[in-house]
């Protein structure tokens, strides 16, 4: 199978995943914006992200060493499903630690009075990242789509059940959040017949020391990419409350359009990348994927900024609909950390942990400062402008550090020109009133773009028929 076939293929069976996951939630946005107050939308979203960062910590970013190690073939299978099991059994039991503590101090009252569905949410979280890790990397992906499609069918309709019918409000919304997940878990689990691998009573520490040789410098990593993703929410409940952040939290839901696509070809992008790794670029096959991804992201999120407005009168209810105005910037960081991950994929196809690590923690750190200067000055719109800033210094450090293993070639001048663009169109959206001038130049400046990668997009295109 040809490199673009076999890209190719896990793009459209990770379609198949994601679409059910992403998409068909997305749609769901305005019942939770209707059903759940601002509030309450903010505490769910500030569990979540809490929990996001613990799972790599407490696991030991086992999730990445499963995925990548059992990209290996030769690798002992039995090594990674028992190690995978034992650290999210270590893990649980911290946490489950961490809530009988607060429950006698009471030091957190919200995760007191939440403490059942934070449990439920992280065992679940892990456990799925564990498992659906292991599919991936085991190339079992047209497994991993069908479980993710019974799993965003059992949460969709479990939201819809206990959100309209049974009125339960956010710990319904906790619930369905977890079953769907908890579904997919059990499918996987049966469909791949992992208990075959399950040996808790056999000695893995020599695979385990190499495997965690990996995964430990990525913790800094996942950590990081927490810090870029999430750490301007817990700053904007800092200085514009619970009620900010749910609205900030929301702002996301538009630029999950384009994540959607970035995390479909990530994960595809990932296997191919180990399996087709060549440092010489002899056929051109990563810098013409470079900037082909680069090219549908750039004109995504153009369109994205153009509409925005448009989509958010559809999506964000009452007190919701000024989100429209965090949009741009936090789709432009959507798309730099998607080139981010292009790149990044290099350091997995040489097992070289500690780039990534690197240049995410500078973005994070950038990130933090940013966030602390211009929300207390500017809002809440502070802290997309300091996530799109630091996604971009991400991108741009691991560009450098990507030379040591290949030389890609890059069209810098319409790149960037195509960059200018984004951020002009941004700009016209923000400082400009809602009109049909408005609209026209927004029009005309997508336009400009599509010009500019015109090959890319007539490649792209045809890539689509012929595979």
């Amino acid at each position: 199978m040809n490199k673009y076939k076999y890209l190719f293929k896990n793009i459209g069976l990770l379609t198949l995943s994601n679409f059910a996951t992403k998409l068909l939630s997305f749609f769901l946005v305005p019942l939770y914006t209707s059903v759940l107050t601002t509030g309450q939308y903010g505490t769910y979203d500030l569990f979540n992200t809490t929990i996001g960062v613990l799972i790599p910590i407490l696991t030991l970013n086992i999730l990445d060493a499963v995925l990548r190690f059992g990209m290996d073939k030769a690798y002992d299978k039995d090594a990674i499903v028992t190690l995978g099991t034992k650290w999210l059994g270590i893990s649980t039991l911290f946490i489950t630690l961490i809530l009988i503590a607060n429950h006698f101090i009471t030091v957190i009252p919200i995760l007191e009075k939440y403490k059942f569905y934070f449990f439920l949410m992280f065992f679940t979280q892990a456990f799925s990242g564990i498992i659906t890790s292991y599919a991936r990397g085991t190339d079992h992906v047209a497994s991993l789509s069908v479980s993710s499609v019974i799993a965003s069918a059992v949460t969709i309709l479990a939201n819809i059940i206990f959100l309209i019918p049974l009125k339960m409000g956010l710990p319904g919304y906790f619930l369905a959040n977890i079953i769907g997940p908890l579904v997919q878990c059990v499918y996987l689990c049966a469909r791949l017949k992992v208990w075959r691998n399950l040996k808790l009573a056999k000695d893995f520490s020599s695979n385990e020391k190499e495997m965690f040789k990996y995964s430990t410098p990525l913790i800094a990593n996942s950590i990081s990419w927490w810090v870029n993703n999430v750490s301007d929410r817990y700053i904007v409940t800092w200085f514009c409350g619970v009620a900010a952040n749910g609205i900030y939290s929301v702002s996301t839901k538009i630029p999950s359009i384009l994540n959607i696509f970035q995390t479909i070809f990530s994960q595809a992008w990932t296997l191919s990348v180990v399996k087709d790794f060549d440092s010489q670029d002899t056929d051109g096959f990563f810098s013409k994927t470079y900037s082909t991804y680069n090219c549908v992201m750039v004109v995504a999120c153009s369109i994205i900024i153009a509409t925005d407005r448009i989509m958010a009168k559809f999506l964000y209810t009452n007190e919701f609909y000024v989100a429209w105005k965090y949009v741009p910037f936090l789709t432009i960081a959507i798309v730099f950390g998607a080139l981010s991950g292009y790149v990044g994929g290099f350091f997995t196809a040489v097992k070289d942990s500690k780039k990534f690590a690197t240049s995410t923690i500078l973005g994070a750190v950038l990130n933090v400062i940013l966030n602390f200067i211009s929300v207390p000055i500017i809002g809440t719109l502070g802290a997309a402008i300091s996530t799109a800033a630091s996604y971009i210094v991400v991108w741009a450090v691991r560009i450098i550090q990507s030379r040591e293993y290949i030389k890609i070639k890059i069209n810098w001048g319409r790149d960037i020109s195509s960059y200018l663009v984004m951020f002009i169109q941004t700009e016209i959206l923000l400082l400009f009133p809602e009109s049909i001038l408005m609209y026209g130049v927004q029009g005309i400046l997508i336009l400009g773009i599509v010009f500019l990668y015109k090959r890319e997009l007539g490649l792209f295109i045809r890539k689509l028929r012929k595979e």
